[in-house]
């Protein structure tokens, strides 16, 4: 089997932004969306589209599917819209619930009736991308390559990523898959700064409290997997609710600064340090704010202009420490 050819595998390409539909859907109970959700998920679809942002990132237990199904409820009001987009969703998560404990199952039963449950909650016939929500101790992975290679021949999925997974995890599950893995999704922003301390922190006593598996970044570089940072924007931390420790302050203070000398917005530089990094990071922008969206739009020209000076800058202000 192959990769789709709208999954990004080409290791040399730039990132992209891409849009969380996490906050789409209303409450996180089982209670009923009404029209204004519906309106919502259309306004930040559109804003996002008005950026250029082609793909769309879901999971099945967003809003505990709401999300997925708010934003079926979009496509199916505006016909052509599905075939102008790349979906995305991921599985794998099951939440506590009927006395049972919140726990991860990549068993072959779960995955196909996730993916199947995400479709019609979506509207669509497949998913451009299923990512693998979060890593299953139990996994039996031939069992679980059989599962997507039935998706895939099914046409209901049309790539594979994985999200939260080291290098070592990946590579694992890959000696079994026939498809290539197109996509690691993981926690990253200037305020999670984890997965980029491990590359300095190499021979240092403090590498061991990063918690970030080192050697993860240059694996998916190796083999042409996108990463995609979800809590890109650090939750407003330096672009709109500055609080927190003083490098905290320090850090939203100097991002107002770059912003106004460049001519931009401070979410723009939050997202564009992200993307400056060599690795393709693509962000997940996850407020459902068509303003703040629209706010995101000069992160590739920023990324593209930044230089090492003010790259460094902004880490090293938010790390509150000189490099090692």
């Amino acid at each position: 089997m192959t990769s789709h050819p709208t999954a990004a595998t080409n290791a040399s390409a730039p990132g992209r932004l891409i849009y969380g539909c996490m906050g789409l859907g209303g409450s996180w109970d089982d209670a009923p969306y009404g029209p204004a959700e519906v309106d919502q998920a259309a306004a930040a679809i559109d804003a996002a589209r008005h950026l250029g942002i082609t793909l769309f990132d879901h999971a099945d237990i967003y809003r505990r599917g709401k999300s997925e199904q708010v934003f079926g409820d979009v496509l199916a009001a505006t016909p052509g819209l599905r075939e102008q987009l790349l979906i995305q969703t991921k599985c794998g998560i099951r939440q506590a619930g009927d006395g049972l404990p919140g726990r991860y199952d990549f068993s072959a039963g779960h995955i196909l009736a996730s993916v199947n449950g995400s479709l019609q909650r979506l509207r669509t016939d497949y998913v451009d991308i299923l990512l693998l929500h979060r890593p299953d101790p139990l996994t039996d992975v031939a069992e679980l390559a059989g599962a997507v290679g039935r998706l895939m021949e099914e046409g209901k999925v049309r790539a594979l990523g994985v999200s939260n997974m080291s290098a070592a995890q990946i590579s694992h599950l890959q000696d079994r898959l026939e498809t290539p893995i197109v996509a690691n999704q993981l926690e990253m922003s200037l305020g999670k700064r984890a997965w980029v301390e491990s590359t300095v922190l190499v021979n240092q006593d403090t590498g061991f409290d990063t918690g970030f598996p080192h050697g993860t970044l240059e694996h998916a570089a190796t083999h042409g997997i996108e990463l995609q940072a979800y809590g890109s924007l650090a939750q407003g931390l330096y672009s709109g609710r500055p609080s927190g420790t003083a490098a905290d302050l320090a850090t939203a203070g100097l991002v107002q600064a770059l912003a106004q000398g460049w001519n931009t917005t401070a979410e723009a530089v939050v997202l564009g340090w992200l993307m400056r990094h060599p690795a393709r990071i693509s962000p997940v922008i996850g407020t459902s704010n068509p303003a703040r969206i629209a706010a995101c739009a000069d992160a590739p020209r920023i990324a593209a202009e930044m230089s090492r000076e003010a790259w460094y800058a902004l880490w090293t202000e938010a790390r509150g420490s000189a490099m090692p």
